[in-house]
């Protein structure tokens, strides 16, 4: 089991800001007038120094990052297979295609190994590139061949560093999108101070540098800053142009660099149709956003070797249904209050239901069954059914997928983080369902436009997208804690927009009868200043003592399990075992293996629950059976499953697959009715004993304090 242990001593004011809003700054017949010389001049510096500031950010976050890691790990001083181990479950499994790319003879020959890969999966050849999203290994690994710094740089130093640098994007791209949202580079400084100062909760890259979200995430909060432009009013067709190539450019990587993409994406559609619908989004920059999403996504999946996941995804046949929906009622944003909701309950419906039978019919077609796991669990997770399905169930009782805990917002609280972002959540709210109403009730329009201006500038397009967004992503963070990450970093992004916006502070001192325009520029940037001191006082000591905390990574058992891997058994040897283990041993070792983490095939799932019978009641002849259907020459138990401890009866695997099994669990407690007793022992516990009838099968060739490895008789 990998732990860590304590390391051993040896061995400016800004004139763009002071601006008035867009709507304000605008002549009656729709120019806008020109900036003063000085005025230029005072814009051209701040946005220099903003620019300064957040590139200085994001740099910083990336050696903050980085050093922690190395902090933590030694990872400069420890062993080769000592650095690969630390790449835990997953991770392990993408890192060794980088490496894989690295060792081979040629980028061609690396390149056929990832489609013709028949070592990822035992008797099976399999074609990596269309199954898993890696194209950022095969990039990075061809970048590594053919830059000069084969001598300077290690090739797992370039892959690191490569991520830590890309937390660099991460910051910038949050700080420029709270930049645009208030106008002031003072809120872009606030939210990545926050994004820092609640590391715990917005980002994990130290210490799962590999995971798709670490590559992906990045690209999506510079998607995000480029709609938040896209949706600012009166850009000139050059500036929409470059700024839609941007929104498609950051759609694609984002989409190529994480499975669990379309789904994000369907949040995000999601926002821009609920808005849209409440016409408070430009319907023509709403339309092309749908296309860029549809075409990013189809462009992955031809590159992915038309993976028939992505054409399957719900977020195309949402995407289409909207612009299906809209062109059948053309008249939908016409009439009074009754009538236009009337059109809009009409408009969900077709919607809807537009959406359900595409998808359906697709994946009819296609015979696509990789997502039906996911929709498994998420109809156990929200009440609709118990289940037996041991792959909803597996998901169920980790914890990184049940409900965000409470001491999150304690954390968050801390840093006054939860407390401003709820003040402006709710502020922001109550001002989108005023402009909501007001945008529906058609014949009022006119009547109340005077009215309605004061909440217009409060709640712009982009703040009103900004505002959706987090609502929507803040619910999913709720019920999947593993989600968090896109909720707390956004959260840092509208808090410091609330903070530092003029037009919120001018709302909120109108509702309290307190508004002057000298008052709230004061507040304006008093407030957010003494957050950042606040933040900066409290937290600087904590941050130097984590950074002065040194630390060594320490597993002697699983270094001792691949080096003998390693030294013991043929190259062309298969290993049978959990999915978190045998990533490590195909990076480590370059074994065959006979399942894995990455869990978005059918058929893959259905092998792992058959292998997993190691840890079920069940026969030596019938798991020496299965194990040998699946090319398997070694077996790896690890007493950590066998007799887990981590989770509560029910939770634990061998549970799960007694209930899957149809089998009574151990330990005190009830079962359901209808479960039996089995009429074996657990395999896992029985085969140390050396019985005939386990011998006859199995011979134990490796043991330790974790693990024990068998080797299986090749009976005819």
């Amino acid at each position: 089991m990998t732990t860590i242990r304590q390391r051993r001593v040896g061995k400016g004011t800004e004139a763009a800001e002071d601006q008035p809003s867009e709507e304000t700054n605008v002549k009656p017949d729709g120019k806008i007038p020109p900036d003063p010389p000085g005025g230029k001049l005072w814009n051209i510096l701040s946005i220099t120094v903003g620019g300064i500031v957040a590139i200085s950010l994001g740099l910083l976050t990336s050696v903050y990052v980085a050093t922690l890691h190395e902090n933590d790990l030694w990872f400069s001083n420890i062993k080769e297979v000592e650095r690969e181990i630390s790449f835990r479950t997953e991770c392990g499994l993408y890192y060794s295609y980088y490496k894989q790319m690295i060792q081979a003879a040629s980028i061609q020959q690396g390149l056929h190994g990832l489609v013709y890969d028949n070592k990822t999966e035992s008797v099976r050849t399999i074609n990596i590139l269309e199954r898993m999203n890696v194209y950022q290994e095969v990039f990075l690994s061809i970048l590594y061949r053919i830059l000069p710094i084969q001598q300077y740089l290690e090739p797992v130093y370039f892959y690191i560093y490569t991520l830590f640098g890309l937390q660099a994007v991460y910051v910038i791209a949050l700080y420029v999108t709270s930049w645009l949202l208030s106008g002031t580079w003072l809120s872009g400084l606030l939210a990545a101070c926050w994004y820092i100062t609640n590391r715990v909760d917005t980002t994990r890259v130290e210490f799962t540098i590999p995971l798709r979200e670490n590559w992906a995430l990045p690209f999506f909060a510079v998607q995000i800053a480029a709609i938040t432009y896209l949706l600012r009013t009166h850009l000139q067709p050059a500036q929409e142009r470059l700024t839609l190539m941007a929104v498609f450019i950051a759609t694609f990587l984002f989409s190529l660099t994480w499975q669990f993409n379309q789904f994000m994406m369907l949040i995000q559609a999601l926002a821009l149709f609920i808005l849209d619908c409440l016409d408070m989004l430009p319907t023509a920059k709403v339309t092309r956003l749908y296309i860029i999403q549809i075409s990013g996504l189809l462009l992955v999946c031809v590159l992915q070797f038309f993976n028939s996941m992505i054409l399957g995804s719900l977020l195309i046949s949402f995407n289409v249904s909207v612009l299906v929906a809209r062109t059948i009622q053309k008249n939908l944003k016409k009439g009074g209050l009754l009538n236009r909701l009337g059109k809009l309950i009409l408009h969900v419906l077709l919607v809807l239901c537009l959406t359900l039978l595409i998808n359906k019919f697709i994946k009819k077609i296609l015979n696509l069954e990789s997502d039906e796991h996911i929709f498994k669990f998420l109809k156990a997770k929200f009440g609709f059914g118990a289940t037996r399905d041991f792959d909803a169930n597996l998901y169920l009782c980790e914890e990184a997928f049940g409900l965000l805990p409470l001491n999150t917002f304690s954390r968050l609280s801390s840093t006054l983080l939860f407390y401003i972002y709820g003040f402006v959540l709710f502020l922001l709210t109550v001002a989108a369902v005023i402009v909501a109403f007001r945008n529906l009730s058609g014949s009022n329009q006119v009547q109340l436009k005077g009215k309605m201006e004061e909440y217009t500038v409060t709640l712009k397009p982009d703040a009103a997208y900004s505002l959706v967004h987090t609502i929507l992503f803040g619910c999913l963070a709720l019920s999947t804690m593993r989600m968090k990450y896109l909720w707390t970093s956004h959260m840092c992004v509208f808090a410091s927009f609330g903070l530092c916006s003029a037009e919120v502070w001018k709302l909120t001192l109108k509702c309290l009868h307190l508004y002057t325009s000298q008052r709230t520029q004061v507040i304006k940037y008093s407030v957010p200043v003494i957050t950042l001191l606040y933040i900066s006082f409290k937290f600087w000591p904590g941050i130097m003592d984590e950074l002065s905390e040194l630390r060594e990574f320490y597993d002697p058992d699983t270094v001792e399990l691949m080096n003998w891997i390693k030294s013991n058994t043929p190259n062309t040897a298969v290993f049978a075992g959990s999915m978190q283990l045998l990533a490590g041993v195909k990076l480590c070792t370059g074994r065959t293996l006979t399942n894995h983490p990455h869990y978005e095939d059918k058929s893959l799932r259905e092998r792992t629950k058959q292998i997993y019978q190691i840890y079920a009641k069940r026969s030596p002849g019938d798991v020496h059976g299965i194990l040998r259907s699946f090319g398997t020459d070694y077996v790896i138990l690890e007493d950590s499953i066998c007799y887990e401890r981590r989770h509560s009866r029910g939770c634990r695997l061998r549970d799960l697959l007694d209930v899957a099994n149809g089998h009574i669990m151990d330990g005190l407690g009830e079962n359901e009715p209808d479960l039996k007793p089995s009429l074996y022992p657990r395999f896992c516990e029985e085969i140390k004993k050396n019985l005939p009838s386990y011998t006859m099968h199995f011979t134990r060739v490796f043991q330790n304090k974790t693990f024990h490895v068998y080797k299986l008789a090749k009976h005819k």
